[in-house]
């Protein structure tokens, strides 16, 4: 597997900022363009080529220059610094997951990303009981030399920033990191940023929207040792977090709730289903202390699908692999097997069939046409 290095110099981080900018690049996009070419200037180069010959109807739209520098001076008045995949500051367990962010906006102290940290999420509309379970966990996890990350939403996401305050707890916006969601928590935003951090991947004043909140779940699992549901319905998106936790080898710890309370029912089917069974702070740091704080959990840094991928492939290969497609999800491995062609040949054509806005990438990987 090749890995890229991290930018160097302003001119690399402000491509590295123009090309996750850039239209249908999304993080392991940008992965495998960086495998293929080497460096983001390259990379910028070749993206009206590659979308052209993956069948685009259109001109791709890359982010310009003015913009992304924009960007940067906003973000620079604001306090905000951004935070590179494969630098020092970069957090390392979120550095293993699938499909890291490359870009990482940052309000506050930066230190607090290099952390051993635990994730606490819930229900919106948490009992009472159940904010101050989780206010009191939070805080003795601090004490315990964790630091905390959630999602600052309504519930439990804002009794585990509450109680972790005096320690140190990290915010994950879903939208850009200027925009505070819920309204009503913008005292608790500030303070997180005093004493804490917020973060997120996506761009400067991008409001956030439904499918944002997905991906940011990702992130708050993808940063912690291990996540903690406290109160939870079965149809949420903290079952979502849950999820990514497993995916990517986290441990999963739950709070058992009344068999009678909808909000505990989630919960109790992930202690059902192997995760667990949290009634203390006890019950967490047994488990994380038999982990070493050294070894990153889940996927090695970067992305091993296009170790192999050539800078140049046939047009018929592209055509190839998009005759094969359908709506139906396929793996790569199963695609490259179906095409009769080497993996790295077949991730090329994906990624010009991606930027060309032809297909959808999920997880898995896995793949499937949309045009």
């Amino acid at each position: 597997m090749t890995d890229f290095n991290p930018p160097q110099t302003p001119q690399a981080q402000l491509a590295w900022l123009q090309l996750i900018r850039s239209e249908n690049v999304g993080p392991a996009t940008f992965a495998g363009l960086m495998r293929r070419y080497g460096d983001p200037f390259r990379v910028l180069d070749e993206l009206p080529d590659l979308a052209r010959k993956g069948g685009a109807k259109r001109a791709i739209k890359i982010c310009q220059k003015s913009d992304a520098e924009a960007e940067q001076a906003t973000a620079s008045k604001a306090g905000a610094t951004f935070v590179y995949m494969g630098s020092e500051n970069y957090p390392p367990l979120l550095a293993a997951i699938d499909q890291p962010p490359p870009v990482l906006t940052v309000r506050g102290d930066t230190s607090h990303l290099g952390a051993r940290m635990v994730a606490m999420v819930g229900a919106r509309n948490a009992s009472a009981s159940g904010r101050a379970f989780a206010r009191g966990l939070a805080r003795e996890l601090g004490s315990a030399g964790l630091t905390v990350t959630s999602g600052l939403a309504r519930g439990i996401d804002t009794a585990a920033h509450e109680g972790a305050l005096d320690t140190g707890t990290i915010a994950v916006m879903a939208g850009g990191v200027d925009h505070v969601y819920p309204p009503q928590n913008e005292d608790l935003y500030g303070a997180i940023r005093e004493r804490g951090a917020v973060i997120s991947e996506m761009p400067w004043g991008v409001k956030p929207q439904a499918r944002h909140f997905p991906r940011r779940n990702r992130i708050v699992s993808g940063l912690a040792l291990g996540v903690v549901v406290v109160e939870a319905a079965l149809r949420s998106g903290s079952l979502i977090t849950a999820r990514f936790a497993l995916e990517q080898g986290r441990e999963v710890f739950a709070i058992p709730g009344a068999p009678s309370d909808p909000r505990a029912a989630g919960a109790n089917r992930l202690i059902k289903d192997g995760a667990k069974l949290t009634t203390g702070v006890d019950d967490i740091l047994e488990e994380l202390d038999a982990l070493s704080p050294c070894e990153p959990l889940g996927q090695k840094l970067g992305f091993d699908e296009a170790a192999d991928m050539p800078e140049d492939i046939p047009a018929a290969t592209v055509d190839r692999v998009c005759e094969l497609l359908s709506g139906a999800p396929i793996a790569l491995d199963v695609l490259a097997r179906e095409a009769d062609l080497p993996v790295g040949d077949v991730a090329a054509a994906l990624l010009e069939l991606e930027l060309a806005g032809r297909l959808e990438r999920l997880p898995g990987p896995a793949f499937r046409r949309i045009s």
